[in-house]
């Protein structure tokens, strides 16, 4: 590899805690280290970055291209800190906060491959939609070192609903991702405001708000919009309010947070998982 660079994450970064549940078909995330295979022009690179224990994510890529992928794919750039010092003494977030203080969502390389994220994971387990994902993007384009490039738009809309079909993605989930990745030039979304975007895929028949989360949040690298109506965050709050709660109702925990709802989705739904959500306290 002939780049070097030492980054230093502006805030609190821990590559550790935002790798966790990270590694796809497209990475490797492991004990703070960030292995990942990306497209450059017309050829593959392999790019690798650790972090040290002062901090410092250290980058080994074959270009300039791919330091810029591990800014924006770890998102180093993105500061998060006004958010931890809005909401220290939050009932709900106060001690995640206080533990997990360098968790920030990683992104894909590509707007395609967060679609796809997010058309396949609706309303099935977490594992068998990171299944069928890896499957799709094994299957869409080239890999080096046994790690394959992000899918583009153009790469899966070269498959029909009835060969998504076949890898696994549900028909109506299959025809939503081919209208769209032939229909839209989703990486320029990227030079589009939040609230366009969202409002913009919204629109879509088989998209609903929490896909439109997934692209922003993990697509684009916004902080606003999150995992709204997730499942994790309809278990949370029925454990909060002592019934069963739909996930639409779910909108009420996040609206408190304002521009940071997107993070604050990763948030709760880390700390839920790792039992430092006050529920007692928080349901008094």
């Amino acid at each position: 590899m002939n780049v070097r660079a030492e980054l230093s994450p502006t805030g609190p970064y821990s590559l550790r805690e935002s790798g966790r549940h990270a590694s796809d078909a497209t990475r490797v995330v492991v004990d703070g280290t960030y292995r990942a295979t990306l497209r450059v022009d017309d050829r593959l690179e392999a790019v690798h970055a650790l972090q040290r224990p002062d901090g410092t994510i250290v980058v080994a890529a074959e270009s300039d291209a791919g330091v810029d992928h591990v800014r924006f794919a770890l998102g180093l750039d993105d500061d998060h800190s006004d958010f931890l010092r809005r909401f220290a003494r939050d009932p709900l977030l106060a001690e995640t906060l206080r533990r997990v203080r360098g968790l920030r969502p990683m992104r894909t390389a590509t707007v395609a491959q967060a679609l796809l994220r997010a058309v396949a994971g609706q309303l099935i387990q977490a594992s068998r939609a990171r299944q069928i994902e890896r499957t799709i993007v094994r299957a869409a384009g080239p890999a080096l070192g046994g790690l394959h490039a992000a899918p583009t738009a153009a790469e899966l809309a070269r498959f029909s609903p009835a060969q998504l079909g076949r890898l696994g993605l549900g028909a109506r989930r299959a025809s939503c991702l081919v209208r769209l990745c032939r229909s839209l030039d989703l990486e320029s979304l990227k030079g589009q405001p939040t609230g366009a975007v969202a409002a913009r895929l919204v629109r879509e028949r088989g998209l609903g708000p929490w896909s439109v989360g997934v692209v922003c949040l993990e697509g684009l690298g916004r902080y606003e919009r999150g995992l709204a109506r997730d499942l994790g965050l309809a278990k949370l709050a029925s454990a909060l309010w002592g019934r069963w709660a739909e996930p639409e109702e779910t909108d009420a925990l996040l609206e408190p947070y304002g521009e940071w709802a997107g993070l604050a989705s990763v948030y709760l739904l880390a700390g839920y998982a790792r039992g430092l959500v006050p529920l007692a306290r928080a349901a008094a």
